[in-house]
């Protein structure tokens, strides 16, 4: 492949990345970014307008043919991640879409899976998905046949971001795992599409795309080819979702990573051998990306929403805060005062009040608090419950190291913290932090062209790791006064070991 290029796409929730990498050594050769931009309604609502993902989509193409110049030519081959869990109805022939985007995050299908909940036998969830809700998507489907039944026929068809532009590109639908878990159509014990839970609502399994299968590809269609200025039968891998190309573009230094990304939602993925079981009551289980096994979403419930607010709140309210900014507040001393906690669940309903929005709490304030405090309080918070949700994978055996991605990453006290708090195991940074999924989603070609470059975490000293040790234990007392009879805060734990 000397001389070749591959094209990673990572759509986000609110940016979309276009990645140029050499098909030999993986180097970055080309970048473009555009944001997504997102309404939101009173009642929850999520959305964003398929006109807006075309332009950004062909706003980026077009600069990394412009930075590529006439190398544009050799690229050789596709690879496409999005996040999951996202609905678009779109006309199955043509494509063309039919709704806007609703959002993995949309609000107005909760109380639908709610109502699910109560309709369904006990272990309903726990038996096709390995939790105990009914994945959103399958709420989402009760609330559009109910709002918007003429969407459902045998012309159209439901898919998500990944699988929409997967389309757009190849006039394939195809889906992959993480996003069919998120819509009901997958059982994750037996590794494959099912109709089970959408038979509940009603909703056919035709009415889904066929299930991704390895790192299958297809080729770039005509009109992909034209939309973006190459030949016609380019392979294009995927659609893959984020989480998993995030992990794949962890593999190297590691071999059995905890991958954390650190964005819109905080969230750890490793590998579980097919005879350990484990479980959370909001994990989603896919089939591993790497052989055998099975690979662990985990979730937690916060991510930097909850760090957008506090530099929105405690640094700068005016105007965008940047990461000097931040950093020199940390620079100073990273801790809060002994006492001062957060527990960072500000995007979730509150476990208190269940008609509320927002779980988050800060204690142990005082008058001599300053707005760096509860800062630093917010960042070890949000580290501690990294922490909390991992702590039996961490002493596992199953994984040899964690590898941190995703915007937060870049702070060097969120780096130094989560190394103490996953001490003795080895903690990396990915250094290309942003790239991660797009580098992942090249994996079907070139599996080093996909590792991001690695950098070692420094261990930290005694003082850290007692500061940290002390941290953690009184978070972790707060937390079970607050939420420990909280089921969605329930940590990943093994049910059984047959090892």
């Amino acid at each position: 492949m000397a001389g070749s290029v591959l094209i990673g796409i990572d759509l986000g929730t609110t940016v979309l990345k276009i990645c140029a990498f050499d098909a030999q050594n993986g180097r970055l050769i080309s970048q473009a970014g555009r944001r997504l931009p997102v309404q939101s309604f009173p009642d929850g609502g999520q959305e964003q307008q398929i006109n807006s993902l075309h332009r950004a989509f062909q706003e980026a193409v077009t600069e990394v043919q412009n930075q590529l110049g006439t190398r544009w030519k050799s690229v050789a081959g596709i690879g496409l991640a999005a996040q999951g869990g996202s609905t678009i109805i779109a006309d199955r022939t043509s494509g063309k879409p039919l709704t806007p985007m609703i959002l993995w995050n949309d609000g107005r299908s909760f109380r639908y899976a709610r109502r699910l909940v109560e309709h369904s036998p006990a272990g309903t969830w726990r038996r096709f998905v390995l939790r105990d809700t009914p994945p959103s998507g399958l709420g989402r489907f009760v609330w559009l046949k109910e709002t918007r039944p003429e969407l459902f026929r045998e012309e159209h068809i439901h898919v998500g971001a990944g699988e929409y532009l997967f389309f757009q590109l190849t006039g394939v639908w195809r889906q992959d795992a993480g996003n069919a878990i998120q819509i009901g159509s997958y059982d994750a014990g037996k590794k494959r599409l099912d109709s089970a839970l959408l038979d509940r609502v009603g909703v056919p399994l035709s009415f889904v795309a066929p299930l991704r299968r390895g790192h299958e590809t297809s080729p770039l269609s005509p009109l992909g080819a034209k939309r973006l200025g190459l030949p016609a039968g380019i392979p294009v891998a995927g659609p893959y979702i984020d989480q998993e190309a995030g992990y794949l573009s962890a593999l190297g230094i590691l071999s059995h990573p905890l991958q954390c990304s650190l964005g819109t939602a905080w969230v750890g993925n490793f590998v579980l051998p097919d005879d350990t079981t484990g479980y959370s009551p909001t994990q989603l289980v896919l089939p591993s990306p790497v052989g055998c096994g099975r690979l662990v979403v985990q979730p937690l419930l916060t991510g930097n929403p909850a760090w957008d607010w506090g530099l929105e709140r405690f640094v700068n309210p005016d105007r965008v805060t940047t990461w000097a900014e931040a950093e020199a507040i940390f620079k100073k001393k990273i801790f809060p005062p002994a006492g001062l906690v957060c527990l960072p669940w500000f995007s979730q309903i509150n476990p208190l009040n269940g008609m509320t929005y927002g779980g988050g709490v800060l204690a142990g304030m005082s008058s001599q608090t300053s707005a760096g405090d509860l800062l630093r309080a917010l960042a070890a918070g949000l580290v501690y419950e990294l922490a909390r949700m991992f702590h039996a994978v961490r002493n596992s055996g199953d994984i040899d190291g964690v590898a941190l991605g995703g915007g937060a990453s870049k702070g060097f006290f969120f780096r130094r913290m989560i190394a103490g708090v996953f001490a003795p195991l080895p903690v990396f940074w990915q250094v290309d932090e942003d790239l991660a999924v797009a580098r992942g989603a090249v994996y079907a070609f070139h599996p080093m062209a996909a590792q991001s470059r690695l950098k070692r975490v420094p261990p930290q000293g005694g003082k850290i790791q007692a500061e940290l040790r002390s941290g953690l234990e009184h978070y972790t007392s707060v937390f079970n006064q607050f939420y420990h009879a909280s089921p969605a805060g329930a940590a990943f734990f093994y049910q059984e070991r047959k090892r």
